[in-house]
């Protein structure tokens, strides 16, 4: 392989992290949330007037539409490839926040906020790793997948200082409008970039065999993979796994406030941090014991994390370093969810679908985060405490454990000397894939 098509995988790669980077808005949120009721409990002329029970709302409809446009993404690669379809996804976001800096109406927020800006970063998501997995060798598809969708976890660590700076100087509507329109350039600008191999493309110095994870035979028809079990299997544990994970993400700054006082922005800043790391640290761990066996570790962990944050969520007087550490334990065991499903995906039902099969199965993420986001919510305006919350994802988690250990992927096949799975020009995430065979002489 040519040292300047070895640095076009990699300038696809940067891409996609910087695209992911700019979507992560999504995990600064909480900053948002809490300028809002900050607002609500003031009052006045220009104030918002939603009902606290609502304040997750859009943050929870965004996860959900974020989810379920995946699905439409995959498609739309397929007609006109990765680059459009995230400058869609930046388009969509930078509508969306515009409209929402002109209001405080709950429902142009829910609009705005849920439906624009998710299905926005939908698309930009959908169409940030694909492209960069094809210009890279199986035994690397952790690693690759986890350096770009760590970008999307790492959003924070500069959007939450940023958006409290705005918020502090400009206000949340100003802000968003400034957020709406960087995000759109940003965006817009890098999917330039985006672009998938050449045909017949083959990267150097690899097999399947390098990787502890097993590499589907065929590519699994959409239909097909929703018959299987283990796509329910692997549905239901990503629910719990996103669910739990972003029940915290979504609270954190709240939680935060009782030690942080205004300082609470950096418990959101230090979780994206450990966020980040967990998608990386799996993707390169699972190349290497298995994607089942570290999705074991992190479900364990993760539930470990739930039970320990109880006692401290319940407290009025609970320490500020104790409360960080715990929120970077979840945010890293949480990030390991989003690369390792991708390389599930592609590892059980191949390139071919990966666009459609990878968003079918991204809804669990979705649904998760709508169905925690919202209880977590509800709890808390019953309750008033999150302690109720964390005790049933820490169950969940102990059941997803439980599911993990009979996961049976599809056996590894051992390609024969030439043979790889490679996409073909112009290939989206949804179409790529051929063999390429190299005829015995």
């Amino acid at each position: 392989m040519s040292e300047a098509v070895r640095n076009k995988g990699w300038s696809v790669t940067m891409a996609g992290i910087g695209i992911n980077l700019a979507l992560g808005v999504l995990y600064a949120w909480s900053v948002f949330k809490g300028a809002i009721a900050e607002s609500i409990t003031k009052g006045g002329e220009g104030a918002f007037a939603w009902d606290m029970a609502k304040l997750n709302d859009p943050y929870a409809l965004c996860c959900l539409v974020f989810a379920f446009s995946m699905i439409l993404a995959g498609k739309c690669q397929d007609k006109i490839g990765p680059k459009w379809t995230a400058m869609i996804g930046g388009l969509l976001v930078g509508i969306g926040f515009i409209w929402i800096s002109q209001t405080t109406s709950y429902a142009v927020w829910a609009l705005g906020f849920g439906v624009l800006a998710g299905a926005g970063i939908g698309f930009g998501y959908s169409a940030a790793t694909p492209p960069a997995l094809k210009w890279f060798p199986a035994a690397k598809t952790g690693l690759i997948a986890g350096l770009v969708v760590s970008g999307f976890g790492l959003a924070s660590v500069y959007i939450a200082p940023l958006s409290k700076y705005l918020v502090g100087t400009v206000g949340l509507q100003k802000g968003m409008m400034i957020l709406g329109v960087a995000f759109l350039v940003v965006v817009c600008v890098l999917s330039t970039f985006l672009k998938n191999p050449p045909k017949g493309y083959v990267p150097a110095g690899a097999s399947a065999a390098k990787s502890k994870a097993p590499v589907a035979e065929n590519n699994v028809a959409p239909m097909q993979m929703l018959r299987s079990g283990s796509f329910w299997k692997l549905w239901f544990i990503y629910f719990i796994g996103a669910g739990a994970g972003l029940m915290v993400i979504g609270n954190v700054g709240d939680m935060a406030k009782k030690s942080l006082g205004e300082a609470a922005f950096i418990a959101v800043a230090i979780m994206a941090i450990g966020n980040a790391a967990g998608r990386v640290v799996a993707g390169i761990l699972s190349d290497k014991i298995g994607r089942s066996n570290t999705l074991l570790i992190m479900l364990v962990l993760q539930a470990l994390m739930m039970a320990a944050c109880i006692p401290i969520v319940g407290s009025q007087n609970s320490s500020a370093l104790l409360l960080v550490l715990l929120a970077t334990f979840i945010g890293f065991n949480y990030g390991t969810n989003l690369s390792l499903f991708p390389a599930f995906s592609k590892n059980m039902w191949g390139l071919k679908n990966f666009g459609i099969n990878y968003g079918l199965l991204f809804t669990a993420w979705g649904v998760g985060g709508f169905v925690m986001s919202r209880l977590s919510q509800m709890v808390m305006g019953a309750t008033g405490s999150f302690s109720s919350s964390f005790m049933i994802a820490g169950t969940l988690l102990v059941i997803g454990a439980m599911f993990t250990m009979t996961l049976k992927p599809r056996a590894a096949v051992a390609p024969l000397p030439g043979v790889m799975y490679q996409p073909a020009l112009g290939a989206t995430m949804a179409d790529g894939g051929e063999k390429v065979k190299q005829e015995k002489k």
